[in-house]
């Protein structure tokens, strides 16, 4: 079952599917309500999390914490 976005944790890590796109996230600061500065782990840019869900939210979206 997927996290709401509303529980995640800065300094924690993530693995995001959206649209067939995985990613490992880690969070840096939470900016609002549902919306966080967070860190790509694998190519090491930082997204907004609004930037990664701005095309909705897919059938095979998946949030889930990883440590």
């Amino acid at each position: 079952m997927a996290l709401a976005l509303d529980n995640l944790r800065v300094g924690r890590v993530y693995h995001l599917t959206n649209y067939g796109e995985s990613r490992n996230l880690e969070v840096l600061a939470r900016l609002g309500k549902e919306n966080f500065k967070v860190k790509d782990l694998d190519t090491l840019e930082i997204y907004e999390m609004t930037e990664l869900l701005q095309w909705g939210i897919g059938k095979d979206y998946d949030l889930d914490e990883l440590r």
